[in-house]
């Protein structure tokens, strides 16, 4: 079983309601980011839009 170094903790957060968990040990803790470059030169394949887009925002549902 593993000692209790090698696991997460519960840290309480001063002024809030929820508690948070220290990093699991072995994980990397930095958050990736998104490569900007890679989104600028990428073709869009789709439309902001489609063609029924219109009449989906019109519809209601039968029990408005």
């Amino acid at each position: 079983m593993s000692s209790p170094d090698e696991r997460q903790r519960v840290e309480r957060v001063p002024g809030s309601r929820r508690a948070r968990l220290t990093p699991a040990p072995g994980t990397d803790v930095a958050p990736e980011t998104p490569d900007a470059d890679a989104d600028a030169d990428a073709p869009s394949t789709s439309s902001d839009t489609g063609p029924n887009d219109d009449r989906l925002r019109a519809d209601v549902p039968p029990h408005y």
